[in-house]
């Protein structure tokens, strides 16, 4: 059960970062700004009330019982029911900014999955990319929306009660505010090493969702090979870094807000003192020391909320730089400037019934790959000097031993990856000058291991062309060999087929991905080891079902079974990432090399004498 490392952090708070994050919320602008008046109106109101108080005071106390304070208690009723009807408005709005955001990221960040290369995923676990669309995702939502929020009505009230101190009796007012720089350098402080621990955390989670990714997807794997005491001691240690970073950041946390407290508290006790000082030498009013004295204890609560949610965000700076990152990512295969734009000339122009959406549908005559080379980021060289010209409709087979490098010409075929050295050419053109989504468009894939999507039968099949009706499914899973089985089961064509097609034996899913692939209506399909995984008996029904699908057209088959590969045009042997040898079966086994050592290796001597052409 292998560890991600996550080696792409920024080590300091990252300016760029939230900037990309707040262009994410920009739809929202309107909302933000309401939310932003929501809150200033409610500091205002809170700065009014012990003013209000006060005055209060002072009138009872210069007038007793005669006093007559119905307009400041009507005044007062008026922030009241202010307060409450803005703090429902900004609930409202922040909510809106919230989920509105939540739902952007999540559909910019699966955009940009589809976006990527298969080189990306090469190098990162499921679980990994599934807590930036979690985790992450929830996480930076709530900062944008209530974060936003908190500080705008924090710095508002700060700044209406230091006004309103400074107001009253500004000698009395400075000396309570003496105490913010000490504040702010110690925000300044902590908030370095929060960060750093939010950082290791989120790292941490992310590890932590891999893990339990793969271990239910490889729970069979583990029980056959009793490994249930190993992954739980790998996942033990994952689990502990997590719980040391978490303990750590609590701590700093622990520190932090009691120290903004004790700072808070000092205040107010320089507030009482002094006030109380100047009340006995007749300078302030004891309804102005009440006022200094509620103001010390309310400057605390927009302070200690502001440190709340700065520790929050240090939290999220890391979510929001894994976020950003995946969004900036720019695919590794992609459509050239100069396609992009003939693609976008193209789209205004008129189209003509039956024309391709993205301009090119021609046919595919032929398919070259010219002294084409490959190389994995790792540095792994698999392919090297390889050549090769298909003409339309031939059949050829991919056979050698595992790595040789078959995988990887059938993966540059479908552009999965682009040759490192070489170039592929259709129909004489460099394939790197044409539309990816037109070139991707043209193939039908089967692979070793099809993987359904959770739904029903008819679902998976129109997957390969989603307008495709009813009687171009039933057509495509007839001509695969699937329609048999397909009427037999509970549900017909409306059966559900499980996750990852899990109520299905693995030759079923392989007739339905055939039918997927055959629906699609492709010009070149390729068969990556079909039927290593079925029985004899499916395999000869999968066999029939492509022997019809490839009538006529172009195909590459990937083969661990040789008898399956027969009726090739050709057969190339790859080894070592080059052709050791070519040729049509009879041809090749004729020769007594490579091939023949292959398929003396799979059948006994009388099987294999009576395979032999005569002669040979």
């Amino acid at each position: 059960m292998a560890m991600f490392h996550d080696d792409d952090q920024p080590r300091r708070f990252n300016l760029s970062v939230w900037l990309r994050v707040l262009r994410l919320a920009r739809p929202y602008l309107r909302h933000a700004v309401g939310l932003g008046l929501m809150a200033i109106s409610i500091a205002a109101c809170e700065t009014l009330m012990p003013y209000l108080s006060g005055r209060i005071i002072d009138r009872v106390e210069s007038f007793g019982v005669d006093a007559v304070f119905w307009r400041l208690a009507g005044a007062y009723v008026a922030v009241v029911v202010g307060i409450c009807t803005f703090i429902a408005g900004f609930i409202l709005l922040a909510g809106r900014i919230a989920s509105g955001v939540s739902h952007d990221i999540r559909h910019a960040s699966f955009a940009k999955l589809q976006q990527l290369s298969f080189s990306y995923f090469d190098r990162r676990p499921v679980g990994w990319l599934m807590s930036r669309l979690t985790s992450d995702c929830d996480r930076l939502s709530r900062i944008i929306g209530w974060t936003l929020l908190d500080f705008v009505w924090g710095f508002s009230l700060i700044f209406g009660i230091a006004t309103a101190m400074l107001f009253l009796n500004w000698r009395l007012g400075l000396l309570v505010l003496l105490v913010t720089p000490p504040m702010a350098a110690a925000s300044a402080f902590f908030q370095r090493k929060l960060l750093h621990s939010a950082r290791a955390i989120r790292k941490s989670n992310a590890e932590i969702t891999a893990a339990f990714n793969e271990s239910i997807m490889g729970v069979r794997t583990t029980k056959a090979l009793v490994r249930e005491d190993a992954n739980l001691s790998e996942f033990q240690e994952a689990s502990s870094r997590m719980y040391e970073h978490s303990v750590r950041n609590a701590l700093q946390s622990a520190l932090y807000l009691p120290l903004i407290i004790a700072m808070g508290s000092i205040m107010a006790g320089l507030a009482v003192w002094f006030g109380g000082v100047r009340v006995l030498e007749g300078v302030i009013s004891i309804g102005v020391l009440v006022s200094f004295i509620n103001y010390a204890g309310l400057f605390f609560e927009p302070v200690q909320q502001m440190a709340r949610q700065l520790t929050e965000l240090q939290m999220a700076g890391a979510a929001a730089e894994r976020i950003v990152k995946l969004l900036n990512t720019d695919p590794a295969i992609k459509d050239s400037p100069e396609v992009q734009a003939a693609l976008a000339a193209y789209a205004h122009r008129p189209r003509s019934p039956g024309m391709a959406p993205d301009g090119f549908d021609e046919q595919i005559h032929t398919i070259e790959f010219r002294n084409v080379g490959f190389t994995y980021e790792g540095g792994e060289k698999v392919l090297e000097g390889f050549n090769l010209t298909v003409h339309a409709g031939e059949t050829i087979a991919l056979v050698g031993a595992t790595g040789g490098g078959k995988t990887t010409i059938v993966s540059l075929l479908c552009r999965f990856y682009e040759p490192t050295v070489g170039e592929v050419l259709l129909n004489g053109v460099d394939y790197r000058r044409r539309s990816l989504a037109w070139h991707q468009r043209q193939l039908g894939i089967v692979l070793q291991a099809p993987h359904l999507f959770s739904g029903s039968i008819r679902e998976n099949i129109r997957y390969g062309r989603l307008d495709a009706a009813e009687e171009e499914i039933i057509a495509a899973a007839k001509l695969a060999g699937a329609h048999e089985f397909i009427v037999e089961t509970p549900g017909d064509y409306e059966a559900e087929v499980g996750e990852g097609g899990n109520r299905l034996s693995t030759g079923q899913k392989q007739l339905i991905a055939l039918a997927r692939a055959i629906l699609a209506d492709p010009q070149i399909f390729v068969m990556d080891e079909a039927t290593s995984s079925v029985d004899t008996e499916t395999e000869q029904l999968i066999q029939q079902g492509v022997e019809r699908v490839l009538e006529g057209r172009t195909s590459f088959i990937i083969a661990h079974r040789l008898s399956t590969i027969r009726s090739a045009d050709r057969i190339l042997v790859i080894e070592r990432g080059r052709v050791v040898e070519v040729g049509a079966h009879d041809e090749l086994l004729a020769r007594r090399g490579r091939y023949f050592d292959l398929y003396r290796r799979q059948f006994s001597e009388q099987r294999l004498a009576e395979l032999l052409p005569e002669g040979a």
